[in-house]
């Protein structure tokens, strides 16, 4: 019987669990999952009842802390749902430590040796017993191989997939429990728990994250700028990830920066085009850029490290996020509501008044303030209320991405005070601009909307054409005779022509008119864009002609 499974540890971790939450002031809460079990704590002490929002946010955080790695862990994934938390505590999150006691050598050595089947000695020249870093899940040793390499070595802890098991089997229990409290009916727990059980897991199989560290170093490839590590498969299991040992002046290190001769400016340069890169072009960035994940080596190169927590920006998110900043550009607060009821970030029964007047402040704020104004910080902090007052359901990965910008941010104007994160990406959202196609000005919100859904419309023709006569053939269609069936067949077939030819008319005229800023620049877009608008007109005048005037049918 596992850890997980035995009754006796897990109803003790339990109630450990609830003590600290109750020792904490959040009584009130574990009472709503665990009310039995309150009734045998509640000699315990607690907290003044009345506190503010920040100080009840900070026990929060201090609960977590002290309840070891899943919380931690639970703590960091509820930091990108403002959805089920205020705005305080999200805040606070932000804060939690994952630093704890090294674990003694002679367990992390039995790790090693299970790992590799003998001893750590005779699979390296050299390892430090005395680790380099400690956190909740493994610590890190330095090692060379036996040609010489520099690496560290992350081992996972001993026992702590046992221990993740139990909080996580225990935390399942509760979520499945709570659908009858007023808090799971609110929320979708057992739903949360889910994606933190899977997001946990894959987190403790170090291969995924040497899987990161590759994918990384393929997409930056003729970067001279930036180095991520190299990863020895040959060295490496699931519970054990050997890479290239990084050595430089840690980024927030000032003084040791400025005695080298450092251009910071460059290296805050750098660092914010490798982010935008990752986010914008490449749809997989690295979710965790505090300074001590970032060093500056020879030749002012960024090195960067750890690469346990990674985010996902797929295409169709990037297209929403698009449309999303296109609408908060022009303003618009009708088109910023209607985007999020497209991207189902809005529930049936939200006040749609109050979340329109809610978006219209937001955007009024920033009215008539460059972008080298806005800091990315203070946005999302202003968003947060509003996505916990209307319980707006956006995509985890795109508050990990607000998250994400808020510490380069930082990191940023530690460098240079001046530091400006659009001015600093500027070439590159130029580039993918042009390699996407975009003009170099916003298009209008309703000319997007138009062309996506004709180009679903002309995905879905082909099969709805079809599926229409093989109904005709069969006399499923309409109730008619037999007799009929070829005109019928003859009246979808020019139907379906003519929306075939419709589509085409509108696809033109729009790919014509993406050109139209590139005309005073360039004579080859002048002349397809002419011609495309000519030959456009003339096969719509076509259409309009076929549809006054139809022939009439041979006899």
């Amino acid at each position: 019987m596992s850890i997980a499974q035995h009754p006796i540890r897990k109803l003790q971790r339990t109630r450990h669990i609830g003590a600290t939450f109750v020792r904490h002031g959040f009584g009130f809460a574990w009472e709503q999952l665990q009310p039995n079990l309150l009734s045998r704590l509640r000699r315990r002490p607690q907290p003044a009842d009345t506190v503010s929002a920040e100080a009840a946010a900070e026990h929060f955080r201090l609960a977590l802390e002290e309840l070891g790695p899943t919380f931690v862990k639970l703590g960091q994934v509820l930091s990108t749902r403002p959805d089920l938390l205020p705005p305080a505590y999200i805040a606070e999150l932000t804060r939690l430590q994952d630093q704890v006691p090294a674990q003694p050598w002679d367990e992390i050595h039995a790790v090693l040796t299970h790992a590799y089947g003998k001893p750590p000695e005779e699979v390296f020249a050299t390892i430090d017993p005395t680790p380099l870093a400690a956190a909740s899940l493994a610590q890190v040793h330095a090692a060379t191989l036996t040609d010489g390499a520099e690496v560290v070595v992350k081992v996972q802890r001993q026992g702590i997939r046992q221990l993740i098991e139990t909080d996580l089997a225990m935390l399942t229990e509760l979520a499945a429990g709570s659908k009858l409290t007023p808090l799971g009916q609110r929320h979708d727990l057992p739903g949360v728990v889910r994606e933190f059980a899977d997001t946990l897991r894959a987190e403790m199989d170090y291969r995924r994250e040497g899987r990161s560290a590759d994918r990384l170093r393929k997409n930056f490839e003729g970067w001279t700028e930036v180095h991520f590590p190299r990863v020895y498969w040959e060295y490496s299991t699931p519970q054990v990830l050997v890479m290239e040992r990084i050595r430089g002046i840690k980024i927030d290190d000032l003084a040791a920066l400025e005695a080298a001769g450092v251009d910071r400016k460059g290296v805050a340069r750098y660092a914010a085009q490798t982010i935008v890169k990752e986010m914008l072009e490449d749809g997989f960035f690295h979710a965790d850029p505090h300074p001590g994940n970032f060093v500056v080596m020879s030749g002012n190169v960024l090195g960067v490290m750890d690469f346990g927590m990674m985010g996902v920006v797929d295409e169709k998110l990037r297209q929403e996020l698009t449309l999303l900043y296109i609408a908060a550009v022009e303003m618009s607060t009708t088109d910023m509501v209607e985007q999020l009821l497209r991207m189902g970030a809005v529930e049936e029964d939200v006040d749609r008044p109050a979340l329109a007047r809610d978006v219209g402040a937001l955007l009024d704020k920033y009215r008539g303030i460059t972008l080298k104004e806005v800091r990315a910080a203070e946005f999302v902090a202003d968003l947060m209320p509003i996505a916990f007052r209307h319980r707006l359901h956006l995509p985890s990965n795109l508050w990990l991405l607000g998250k994400t910008l808020s510490m380069l941010e930082g990191v940023g104007a530690q460098l240079d005070p001046d530091f400006d994160i659009f001015a600093a990406s500027g070439p590159l959202i130029r580039r993918l601009i042009r390699r996407s196609f975009l003009p170099k000005r916003p298009l209008r919100l309703t000319l997007l909307h138009r062309q996506t859904e004709m180009v679903e419309m002309m995905d879905a023709l082909p099969r709805v054409a079809g599926g229409l006569l093989r109904k005709a053939e069969r006399g499923d269609l309409f109730t008619v005779r037999m007799k009929d069936t070829a005109d019928i067949l003859k009246t979808v077939d020019r139907l379906s022509t003519r929306l075939a030819v419709s589509l085409m008319i509108a696809a033109l005229i729009i790919g014509t008119a993406w050109l139209f800023p590139y005309t005073a620049e360039s004579p080859l877009a002048r002349w397809l864009s002419l011609s495309g608008f000519a030959f456009s007109t003339l096969m719509g005048a076509v259409l309009i002609l076929s549809m006054v005037w139809p022939r009439r049918p041979r006899r």
